[in-house]
């Protein structure tokens, strides 16, 4: 039976845009979908693995689907000692990660998984390749696909060293209106009676999706990023005071891929808003009952702050091709933060003299 197409599925936008970005740019990391049973998770995982299999002409792998009791040899493959010892020549037997290269892998109820297994998987995905090394004998091969991992949050959750290696992050949950929810019924029942035929109704639909993926993967490479832009991921990521400084690459390749995706040469700050909403959520440092998306007040802060690089500094116009550049003068209005922060420094600076005065007895 064929998979219901990606383009027939209603609804749940920002993840079908997160799936088609890991699609552009897999060195993104992969997606970690969460939400409640029966949201189209492992509908939207398959549609998709579809759409790659038109990319690449029926040559990738298609989807791979990784069981939770794997063992670590299945996962990254093993070697066969004696073999090597007797004849002298590598026998390497692929493992699920090879089985993968070129399409999707999928762990459902990723949550449930061993954490050591979890990391193999991600580092995987982030680097395209996997070393193998038993006994002072190594292997090598690549492994570019997409990983994508569904969960349920009320069976557990993931660590949060693990949640941070995924890339994206996306919440979803059955909708509220009845219109929406009426249309996702008819749609399944005619995809049930008919699977040939509902295929068909959107195969152009999804030919041109993952004709749009192959333009998009040959263009992501040469977008440009340009200093003021990459100034405002900074800045961006800063705000939102996650750890590390993997959430600034990963929000820099997700806008890369999404400019690529709509067909520019050059990161916008559109396409860092779009990577900040896939990309943050799950870095962010939030109280327990916080809600799991990013506040858009504190978005749009963050990102007008980031907006004028420091002063003096050259900034390219919007024709990357010539030569003239600008130079930024200083703002004549500071934000509220900057105020905020002025004062507080005025503050300390008076207690610091109030404290170091001693009268004379």
């Amino acid at each position: 039976m064929k998979p219901y197409p990606f383009s027939a599925i209603v609804g749940h936008d920002q993840m079908r845009l997160a799936l088609l970005l890991c699609a552009v740019r897999p060195e993104i990391g992969g997606v970690l979908i969460r939400g409640e049973k029966g949201t189209a998770k492992s509908t939207a995982v398959r549609g998709l693995a579809a759409l790659l299999s038109i990319v690449t002409g029926g040559g990738g792998a298609g989807l791979v689907e990784m069981p939770l009791g794997a063992t670590e040899d299945r996962v990254v493959g093993s070697l066969d000692l004696q073999r090597v010892l007797r004849e002298g020549e590598h026998a390497f037997s692929p493992g699920l990660l090879a089985r993968a290269h070129g399409g999707v892998l999928y762990v459902d109820e990723v949550n449930l998984l061993h954490d050591h297994l979890v990391d193999i998987l991600l580092d995987a995905a982030a680097m395209g390749r996997v070393h193998v090394e038993r006994d002072g004998v190594s292997h090598s091969h690549d492994a570019r696909f997409v990983l994508i991992g569904t969960m349920n949050p009320e069976e557990g959750e993931l660590r949060p060293q693990l949640l941070d290696r995924f890339g994206l992050t996306v919440d979803v949950q059955a909708s509220r209106d009845v219109d929406v929810r009426v249309e996702v019924i008819r749609q399944r029942m005619a995809y049930e009676a008919d699977p040939d035929t509902f295929a068909e109704r959107y195969a152009s639909a999804d030919a041109a999706l993952a004709n749009r993926i192959a333009a998009a993967r040959g263009s992501v490479d040469d977008v440009l990023l340009p200093d003021n832009e990459l100034r405002r991921i900074a800045a961006l990521c800063a705000a939102f005071d996650v750890d590390g400084m993997r959430a600034d690459l990963v929000v820099a390749r997700t806008a890369a891929a999404h400019a690529a995706w709509r067909g520019a040469g050059v990161v916008e700050e559109q396409d860092i808003r779009v990577a900040a909403e896939l990309a943050l959520p799950h870095r962010r440092r939030r109280d327990p009952f916080d809600d799991h998306g990013l506040d858009r007040d504190q978005l749009n802060e963050a990102l007008a702050l980031g907006h004028h690089p420091r002063v003096g500094e050259p900034v390219p116009t919007q024709n990357p091709s010539l030569t003239r550049r600008a130079v930024v003068s200083p703002p004549t209005t500071l934000c509220s933060n900057q105020i905020r922060m002025q004062h507080q420094r005025r503050q300390s600076r008076v207690r610091r003299r109030r404290t170091c005065f001693v009268p004379a007895r």
